[in-house]
C-alpha cells in the first residue's frame, strides 16, 4: 500500500483545494467499506474539504447562506417512500436561516403559509423527526400535494429560486392503459411520479393522451414496475417519433394561437399547462421557427416571461 500511495504521489500534482472547488478535479478515495479500510480517512477527507454552504440566485435577487431570515427550496419529490404509508416526501434545501419545526412558512407559488410538524432528516434507510435545520441541510417535508420541484419557502418574501428547470426529454412514450377499471389509479400514479422529475408528462388534446418523456429506456421500467406494484395500475407505452420538446415563449398571442391550431397533434400541455411543441424532426422545428419567427422555441423551461411575452 506504501509504495502505491508513493506511486500516486509521484505521478500526480498535489490536490489543490481551489482548483476542487471550481469542479475542475475530482478526488479520488481508495479503500475497502467491506474490510473497514479507509473509511475514517476518506469521512476525515470529505469534512476537510467540503465546500460551505453557498448562495443562491433567485427571480430578486441572490440569496447568501448568512442571512437570518430562513429560505429554501425544493428539488426532489418521492412519492410511496414508504410503501405502508403511501408518504409523499418533498425534499427541501436550506439556502439561509434557520428552518424551524411548526413554523409558518410562505408557499411563493401558492401564496400560501404552512407548517410543518414533522420535518424529517435522512440517513441512508433510517429517519428521525428533528426541531431545526440550517443552511446546506436537506430535510424531507410530508406533502399531500402541494409541492413541485422548484417550490420556494420564506418567512414572507417574494422569491423563487432559479435553477431548476425542465430539459427536453430524449425519448417520448404514449401512455397505453391495458385495464380500464384502474383508470383513476393510472392517473394518480402517473401524476404523482411525473411529479418527482424522473420523467415529464404532456397532455395531448383532444383526446386526453398522455406522453412521458424520459432521457433513456430504463426510466419507463422504472415507471411501469412502480404504476404496477404501487397503485395497483397496468400500463405499456408506445413510441412516438418526437425529436423535441419545446417550451414556447412570444410577444404575438395571435401567431402563437394560431400555431397551436395547425399544429394540435404535437402540442402537449405540461405539469403547469404550458403548451409544449413536440417537434418530430429537426427539420420540423427549424421549419416551424421560420414560418413563425414571433415565437421563440426553448429547450428547456428556464426562461422568464417579459412582461410583454404569453
Amino acid at each position: 500500500m506504501r509504495e502505491e500511495v508513493e506511486l500516486i504521489n509521484g505521478v500526480y500534482d498535489p490536490f489543490d483545494l481551489n482548483t476542487y472547488l471550481s469542479g475542475d478535479v475530482a478526488p479520488v478515495f481508495f479503500g475497502s467499506a467491506l474490510n473497514n479500510f479507509g473509511v475514517q480517512e476518506l469521512l476525515d477527507g470529505f469534512t476537510e474539504i467540503s465546500p460551505t454552504p453557498r448562495g443562491r440566485e433567485s427571480d430578486t435577487r441572490e440569496v447568501s447562506p448568512d442571512e437570518k431570515k430562513f429560505s429554501g427550496f425544493v428539488f426532489k419529490i418521492h412519492a410511496n417512500i414508504d410503501p405502508k404509508h403511501r408518504d409523499r416526501i418533498a425534499f427541501l434545501r436550506i439556502v439561509s436561516g434557520e428552518f424551524k419545526r411548526n413554523t409558518f412558512y410562505q408557499h411563493i407559488r401558492l401564496d400560501k403559509k404552512f407548517k410543518f410538524p414533522n420535518p424529517t432528516s435522512f440517513m441512508a434507510s433510517s429517519k428521525e423527526v428533528i426541531d431545526a435545520a440550517y443552511p446546506g441541510d436537506v430535510i424531507g417535508l410530508y406533502d399531500t400535494g402541494n409541492f413541485k420541484i422548484g417550490d420556494t419557502l420564506t418567512e414572507g418574501e417574494k422569491m423563487m429560486y432559479k435553477g431548476i428547470p425542465s430539459f427536453s426529454p430524449e425519448m417520448f412514450k404514449e401512455v397505453q392503459n391495458d385495464d380500464p377499471m384502474k383508470s383513476k389509479q393510472l392517473e394518480k400514479g402517473l401524476s404523482q411520479l411525473t411529479d418527482e422529475g424522473v420523467a415529464q408528462l404532456f397532455v395531448i388534446q383532444p383526446g386526453n393522451r398522455k406522453v412521458i418523456g424520459t432521457v433513456g429506456e430504463l426510466q419507463f421500467e422504472v415507471i411501469q414496475y412502480r404504476l404496477k406494484h404501487e397503485y395497483g395500475a397496468t400500463a405499456s407505452f408506445r413510441s412516438k417519433p418526437h425529436h423535441k420538446a419545446c417550451w414556447m415563449t412570444t410577444t404575438d398571442k395571435q401567431q402563437l394561437d394560431e400555431f397551436i391550431k395547425r399544429k394540435v397533434n404535437n402540442i402537449g400541455y405540461d405539469k403547469d399547462e404550458s403548451p409544449v411543441f413536440l417537434a418530430d424532426s429537426p427539420f420540423l422545428l427549424t421549419q416551424a421557427q421560420g414560418d413563425y419567427p414571433a415565437i421563440t422555441f426553448h429547450t428547456t423551461s428556464d426562461f422568464k416571461l417579459s412582461s410583454n411575452e404569453f
